[in-house]
């Protein structure tokens, strides 16, 4: 599932190109949104600004009107040179925004809506998010106070993924955060204090928002897909191990020896 950094690279990759502009040409070419008259509503109108929160991505335009997004697992955002080869199949794209020389693509997008900007405020599924890791101010408070409402039971690697709590971890950045703050993520939320809870998400967040600028997300994989091989700051000493974690069963590498 794309994390929150791989949105706000889509998300920063596409701002330039139709931030502020009306898009030249818009189409919607899966059957779908055939009764949707999109290219007709949007017709016209400006992009007023291009935003994202956590995994959620949101296109505004003038005079009220939101395209949502959520790729889940499936979903890709795309800026491309106009008329180049596309990385995925014509027949698996959602929507097309063209400006100029360039196009803005969206492929298999699960979640794509047009709504009301007051519906974006309203709608629970974006209105309970947390505070997102990737703002430009992270509210600690928030996250601190979301995390402890939540199940002290939880393991806390399976806390970090509650988009409720905090927007924008994914499961590669719960290794990594928790491996990089010698945090074991089997322990219960619990007890986990405070300042590690911090420690986590203060090493993903420098990370994420390094990758969020250049999208080279797999420089920062540490442990992440190295089941059974020496652990990089034991060395020989232990071995990274994986299992499936809380309700979906996301794979979860440690450190059994240097996280705790």
């Amino acid at each position: 599932m794309p994390e929150g950094d791989t949105i706000h690279y889509a998300a920063n990759r596409m701002r330039p190109v139709l931030q502020g502009h009306v898009p030249d040409a818009l189409e919607t070419p899966h059957p779908r949104f055939g009764r949707d008259r999109w290219p007709q509503r949007l017709a016209g109108r400006a992009v007023r600004s291009v935003d994202a929160h956590g995994k959620h991505l949101f296109l505004r335009f003038e005079g009220g009107l939101t395209i949502h997004s959520h790729l889940r697992m499936s979903g890709s955002w795309w800026t491309l040179e106009r008329g180049g080869r596309w990385p995925r199949s014509p027949r698996s794209a959602w929507l097309v925004l063209r400006r100029g020389e360039r196009e803005v693509v969206q492929f298999n997008g699960p979640v794509l809506e047009l709504m009301t900007d007051s519906r974006t405020r309203l709608d629970r599924r974006i209105a309970g998010l947390g505070p997102d890791i990737l703002a430009p101010e992270f509210d600690e408070r928030r996250f601190l106070q979301r995390l402890r409402e939540d199940d002290p039971t939880r393991p806390i690697g399976d806390a970090l993924l509650r988009q409720q709590t905090i927007a924008g971890i994914g499961n590669l950045w719960k290794v990594e955060g928790c491996f990089a703050a010698r945090v074991d993520p089997w322990r219960r939320t619990g007890d986990v204090d405070d300042e590690e809870a911090l420690r986590i998400v203060r090493e993903c967040r420098p990370r994420m928002q390094q990758s969020a600028l250049d999208g080279m997300q797999d420089r920062f994989k540490t442990i992440y897909g190295r089941a059974g091989l020496p652990c990089p700051r034991c060395g020989g000493e232990s071995l990274i191990q994986v299992r499936g974690q809380w309700d979906d069963n996301r794979p979860t590498f440690w450190c059994p020896r240097c996280q705790r």
